[in-house]
């Protein structure tokens, strides 16, 4: 066999393995919803959700934490388990979906490259937290070394796709659990700054409710969109006959650790040592074990950040450049991109960058659950499927495309206050909620002609929605 017929086999071999350009045979859908579950709570126990936690309570009161905390549960977990449903009904993850799903197979594109880039963005801002807790216990290292390290380990960790983060998630998670375990007993022994119970806890000049409260929702926006879409990444594999039960696990289980576990912990932290960066007063309970299980947490969220970005960027290319190279290559991408970005100092940025994020993912979320749940099944508009081929999709389609660039824009306008306060606290509660009217509306004037340019056959009647 010679070398480029053997190099050709490898990237068809890998491509079918992960499925990043095409929809996953109902034969291979083989993965049962706790296994997928458990390769989410890699994003679930991440550290960030605890800095949240603990930011928003200091700053705004521990009551107006919890209530956010609810209220995000509710809201990402029903985005969520629709998000996971047609996933698993169609083998298909938001990237390929959108392309059937109101956007064309161009349209598409603009949000796999701009859901890429958030998940790169989330790498950097969870590699620096690493990188300040191994720092603080050895500052002797120098930073720069120590973002081409673990920036570097997260390259080999995505190599061979879904069955390795899932044993990675697997061997991972209770080791996680005795380090969090052991930070919650450290801290319980350890005096509080304030004397009162945590949830009532509230600043100076603070009130419960109002404006406090809204700019606590507004923090949680930022990143509920990421947490109920990503959830299609994996659902995509999940066994046919799971597919209602395991997507409500999939939709809420998740956003309950995120929100719920992880936020009323940071709350609770927060609170009692006095102190918003966990990556801080982890250290300060744990000492060197604080150390290692910031590394362990940071890994396991990673892997799955690059793991997603991976899948992005390879349905960008193939659908405008017709280039594919591969998920490996776009795994070493987008993980010297995120190294660069650490050395470049992103962590700076990062509330424009979650401001940015929420709008435009919550956006996207609430056009694609429109179009499934409104346009495809009540309106009857289109096909009742998910079409991803090339071949049979237009370039662009308006329903999708329009509201998602009008909304954003809007929602980012409203985002930086020039819409008062309100809105600027619900951005992007706003742009999603503008978004699936407009669906709605441009579905109804353009009576669904922009999403196949030719209907097939082949598709199994299992995989339909409507």
């Amino acid at each position: 066999m010679r070398s480029g017929e053997f190099a050709d086999r490898k990237v068809v071999e890998e491509s079918s393995d992960d499925y990043s350009l095409e929809r996953i045979p109902r034969d291979k859908r083989n993965m049962g919803w706790l296994s997928i579950t458990n390769i989410t709570f890699g994003i679930a126990t991440a550290i960030f959700y605890l800095q949240m936690g603990s930011v928003m309570a200091l700053q705004f009161g521990a009551v107006n934490a919890i209530i956010s905390a609810v209220y995000a549960i509710i809201v990402a977990g029903i985005l969520g388990t629709i998000i996971a449903y047609l996933s698993a009904k169609t083998g298909m993850n938001v990237n390929l979906l959108s392309r059937g799903g109101g956007f064309g197979y161009i349209g598409a594109s603009l949000t796999s490259l701009i859901y890429a880039s958030n998940f790169i963005m989330y790498c950097a801002f969870e590699g620096m937290i690493l990188v300040a807790a191994i720092n603080a216990f050895f500052p002797s290292i120098p930073v720069w070394l120590l973002i081409i390290v673990f920036g570097t380990i997260i390259i080999p960790l995505n190599w061979f796709g879904i069955k390795q983060l899932d044993k990675l998630q697997k061997w991972s998670l209770p080791l996680f659990g005795i380090f969090l375990v052991a930070a919650i007993l450290v801290a319980l022994n350890t005096p509080s700054v304030y004397e009162g119970s945590f949830w009532s806890y509230m600043p100076e000049g603070v009130q419960m409710g109002g404006t406090a409260l809204l700019l606590c929702i507004g923090m949680q926006h930022g990143i509920m969109g990421l947490t109920a879409l990503i959830a299609s990444d994996y659902a995509r594999y999940l066994k046919p006959k799971d597919i209602k039960f395991g997507s409500v696990i999939i939709g809420f289980l998740p956003q309950i650790f995120c929100f719920g576990v992880m936020g009323g912990l940071g709350i609770w932290f927060g609170v009692r040592l006095g102190e918003g960066n966990p990556g801080i007063y982890i250290v300060f309970l744990l000492g060197l074990g604080g150390a290692i299980f910031t590394l362990l947490t940071q890994i396991r969220i990673n892997i799955t950040n690059i793991y997603s970005s991976s899948l992005s960027l390879s349905n960008f290319f193939e659908n405008v450049f017709n280039f594919k190279p591969g998920r490996r290559f776009w795994v070493v991408v987008a993980g010297i991109i995120a190294i660069l970005l650490m050395l470049g100092g992103i962590v700076d940025h990062l509330g424009t960058a979650m401001t940015f994020q929420g709008v435009f993912l919550l956006t996207w979320a609430a056009i694609l659950v429109t179009d499934a749940l409104v346009v495809k099944r009540l309106m009857k508009t289109g096909p009742g499927y998910y079409e991803s081929r090339q071949q049979y999709l237009f370039k662009w389609n308006p329903v999708g495309v329009v509201p998602l660039l009008v909304s954003s824009a809007l929602g980012t306008i409203a985002a930086l206050g020039f819409m008062g306060t309100f809105l600027q606290s619900t951005a992007a509660f706003f742009a999603a909620f503008l978004a699936a009217i407009l669906t709605i509306v441009f579905a109804k004037i353009t009576d669904g002609k922009y999403y196949i340019k030719e209907h097939k056959e082949d598709i199994p009647k299992q995989d339909y929605i409507a």
